[in-house]
């Protein structure tokens, strides 16, 4: 598993987030969210940083940049 999928589970799971509502946030298919964290996709740069936001992140430390 890469950094980033790591981490975006343990983001996910720190707050009590479904993938389901993970995804409607972002207004991707459920599917695609779960492949983020399978490590097997990526999202796109708009993606990336919706999710930084949605988690108040950095979009560094969700790809294992930064550990802040």
């Amino acid at each position: 598993m890469n950094a980033f999928a790591k981490r975006l589970k343990e983001l996910r799971s720190e707050n009590n987030y479904t993938q389901n509502f993970i995804a409607s946030k972002l207004g991707i298919r459920q599917q695609s969210y779960a492949r983020y964290e399978s490590g097997v996709g990526e999202p796109n740069l708009d993606t990336l940083v919706s999710i930084a936001k949605l988690f108040n992140v950095s979009t560094d430390y969700l790809l294992g940049i930064a550990d802040y």
